[in-house]
């Protein structure tokens, strides 16, 4: 796979993403929900034990919206963060990360302070390592920190 397709112009792993088609994400729910099978029926015995179980109807509902994930990266399918404008912006200005724009970091992003804060920082990251090496050292790192 292009290493253009796993690291969004923003610095973030779509491969982590929970709405990537291919992702890990979306195969381990789909692999959950399998191996629980008719989980849902048991569910409410459980609840004797442990109240937790009472909600297990919504962590399936949730479980099963992680297996639709459709989509095949930022690049390619467009993000679908509603407020991003990275990926158009990049696109405008025919670069791939936003590093290499001479205005990075600006304030055109649409992230909030959080995702703000990890955009400056993996891009930087990126400039500094590349982006094979930047992938590698992110790897086993979780998506939503």
């Amino acid at each position: 796979m292009n290493e253009l397709d796993i690291i969004a112009p923003c610095g973030l792993n779509c491969k982590k993403c929970i709405n990537n088609t291919n992702g890990k994400i979306k195969t381990t729910s789909k692999e959950l929900l399998n191996l629980l099978g008719n989980f849902k029926s048991y569910a409410e015995r459980f609840a004797n034990f442990n109240p937790v179980f009472n909600d297990y109807p919504q962590f399936e509902n949730v479980l099963k919206f992680m297996t639709q994930a459709d989509c095949e990266g930022c690049r390619k399918s467009g993000c679908k963060f509603p407020s991003c404008k990275v990926i158009d912006c990049i696109k405008e200005k025919k670069i791939y990360f936003c590093y290499e724009c001479k205005e990075f970091p600006c304030k055109n992003s649409g992230f909030n302070e959080n995702l703000e804060k990890r955009w400056i920082i993996s891009n930087k990251k990126i400039k500094e390592t590349g982006i094979s090496q930047y992938i590698e050292e992110t790897k086993d790192l979780p998506r939503y920190t």
